[in-house]
């Protein structure tokens, strides 16, 4: 089963960035962007950078990785390796791949949110093993995830 990358990203007011899901025939779900290595990938890295572009139309800064997560999937284990990373730009009309052009992949409302661990845990987010993470760690992300505008960094 291929690896995959979540981007647990931070805007410039220190909110969380991610997806509302709609998808036909299921019930709304939330999530933190991410996707699958592919072959041309060089790192998990990459691999992060290449999916927040095509997903949301953004460049990240501060990528910091936070945990690997695995659980029971499609008789496998799913492997997912957590980055937290800051929001440099976001421009919607960059987004583009399969979650955009089939429209039976349902909607992806990007939202921020507080980081309040109610508002992690009053929706359902998947997969849950990053729930779980981000419901235990939500207010410390501003510390885990180094700020590139804080003097602090030696910026």
């Amino acid at each position: 089963m291929q690896p995959s990358v979540r981007g647990i990203l931070l805007d410039e007011d220190e909110r969380l960035v991610i997806f509302r899901r709609t998808v036909p025939d299921r019930d709304v779900y939330w999530s933190v962007p991410g996707g699958h290595v592919e072959p041309g990938d060089a790192t998990l890295e990459h691999t992060l950078h290449r999916e927040l572009l095509e997903e949301l139309g953004a460049t990240v800064s501060a990528v910091t990785p936070l945990t690997t997560v695995s659980y029971p999937w499609q008789g496998g284990v799913k492997i997912q390796h957590v980055y937290g990373c800051r929001l440099l730009s976001m421009d919607p009309a960059l987004r583009h791949g399969p979650e955009f052009e089939d429209p039976s992949r349902g909607v992806y409302e990007v939202e921020r949110l507080p980081l309040a661990e109610s508002e992690i845990t009053s929706r359902h987010l998947v997969p849950e093993a990053v729930a779980a993470y981000l419901s235990v760690h939500i207010t410390a992300l501003p510390r885990l995830i180094a700020d590139p505008r804080s003097p602090t960094d030696g910026r």
